[in-house]
């Protein structure tokens, strides 16, 4: 075990890191569900797809402050920008050699952002119901955190020493190893197999039949024929009853939709779970990235019985995808909105797009994705990031406002956190966040899973539809799974 101390130069007054360093093999989800039992728990990760995302998962509890912005407030950058002044930390010199090399978050705020905080940002319409009526902000800031590395195979324990605290360092932290010790102890019952295909959409509501889903794919289309939009990212939402616990259902994602940017969020009345793969922000070093997703087709389980032509299916779809000229015009649209977004915060002459369009493998679909990036200037504040790039435009489409102008239009429901971000805003200034995708908001014994797809002017309107469906398969089926509380041991 490797322990220390590291001092950093407060903005108002000083404030200290400790830390330890754990090499154990303590089971993570068993970790989750002891976390998911205190007060106001947030997970970010905690399963093996973590390593080629940002290499860490994240387990918070007890926020020492929490931060939420509602809808009919007003000035929410003012309130941002004033709450995470109030814990950060200014330029200091590089942390002990002991510390991890790679950027890693070690205590700061964890929490999300709602689609409809782009209303503050731009003029849009309020047209949509928010029926389920979820705070556009919601962050809590966390003193102390166990962090595992995927790539080193080590588990972090970070504790901050704040003015005025009651608590010692020491206790923080000998409190955290006593949560990853009685990890050890338990072992979480392996979720049942994944029936994407026994699924009953039929059973399931929704706010938008068919019919109405078609009938507007034409209408985007008639817009963008009428040269509005070159394309919408349109969406429908699932809605079906829940009554188990929703970290079972992180537990069933983490199992057979393990995601670079999963995340659990315990909001009090409101539980989110997100399987998303889609990162919308990176920030760390002065470096800003962010890698849109585009283009999507199923993949079949290769192990499953019954599925001898599984991986002959897996490279149809994705060779498909590979040379679609309609997916790759796509994404071509959105890393040009992005690279116009990154040159808004960044240095002239440092935006690039890293990582051309690739197709990568998830358990479920196939994806094609790209990265932008760019060195952000020195006046820029987090706050600054958001204004020019949120949301994120591979859940809007292009032009970006108008075409948040069209899905207010034609979406009968707010979307409030699905398509927003969800991540850590850490105190040394590095941020992570994701594009909620994938993503499921439980609330008062229901779940909400919506999905979408992008709409350009040689869209079928039934092959759109069915991307729609592949992808909230993926969603309902864990529901449907916990929910029926069908484990094998």
């Amino acid at each position: 075990m490797t322990a220390g101390t590291f001092v950093k130069s407060c903005s108002h007054t000083p404030c200290k890191l400790h830390y330890r360093k754990i090499r154990a093999s303590a089971d993570l989800p068993a970790l989750s569900g002891i976390f998911a039992g205190l007060r106001s728990a947030s997970i970010l990760g905690g399963n093996a797809a973590k390593a080629n995302a940002d290499g860490f998962s994240y387990w918070a509890a007890e926020p020492k402050d929490i931060f939420e912005f509602r809808t009919g407030q007003t000035k929410p950058f003012d309130k941002l920008q004033k709450i995470l002044s109030k814990y950060k930390i200014g330029d200091c010199e590089k942390g002990p050699a002991a510390l991890p090399r790679r950027p890693v978050f070690c205590g700061g705020w964890i929490g999300y952002f709602g689609y409809e905080l782009g209303r503050y940002i731009e003029k849009l319409p309020h047209a949509a119901a928010d029926d389920i009526r979820t705070p556009l902000i919601r962050l809590c800031f966390y003193d102390r955190l166990i962090a595992y590395d995927h790539i080193e195979g080590d588990f972090w324990l970070f504790a901050l020493q704040l003015p005025g605290d009651a608590e010692k360092p020491h206790d923080k932290l000998s409190g955290l190893e006593r949560l990853l010790d009685e990890s050890r102890k338990i072992r979480v019952p392996g979720p049942a197999s994944a029936d994407l295909a026994g699924i009953d959409f039929s059973r399931i509501r929704c706010n938008m039949d068919k019919d109405y889903y078609l009938r507007t794919v034409e209408k985007i289309r008639r817009y963008i024929y009428d040269g509005d939009v070159y394309q919408i990212n349109f969406s429908q939402r699932f809605e079906c009853d829940y009554g188990a616990h929703p970290i079972e259902l992180y537990h069933w994602q983490n199992h057979h939709n393990p995601s670079g940017y999963a995340a659990y969020i315990d909001a009090g009345d409101v539980c989110i779970v997100s399987a998303s793969p889609e990162m919308f922000v990176t920030m760390a070093d002065g470096v800003i990235r962010t890698k849109p997703i585009k283009g999507t087709r199923p993949r079949v389980d290769e192990t499953a019985a019954g599925a001898r032509r599984a991986g002959q299916v897996n490279a149809e779809n994705f060779n498909e995808l590979l040379h679609s000229a309609k997916e790759q015009a796509e994404l071509n649209m959105i890393i040009d909105l992005e690279r116009n977004d990154v040159a808004k915060i960044c240095t002239p002459g440092t935006r690039t797009v890293v990582q051309p369009r690739t197709i990568e493998t998830y358990p479920t679909v196939f994806h094609a994705v790209a990265t932008v990036a760019g060195q952000l200037r020195g006046d820029i504040t987090f706050c600054d990031v958001l204004k020019a790039m949120f949301p994120g435009g591979s859940i809007t489409g292009a032009p970006k406002i108008r075409s948040m102008e069209i899905i207010d239009e034609t979406e009968p429901t707010a979307r409030g956190v699905y398509t927003g971000s969800i991540g850590f805003i850490g105190i040394d200034g590095g941020v992570c966040l994701n594009i909620a995708i994938r993503t499921i908001i439980i609330k008062d014994q229901k779940a909400f899973a919506q999905t979408g797809g992008g709409i350009v002017a040689d869209s079928d309107p039934q092959a759109e539809w069915d991307e729609t469906i592949t992808k909230a398969r993926a969603l309902l089926a864990g529901i449907q799974s916990v929910t029926c509380k069908t484990y094998h041991a």
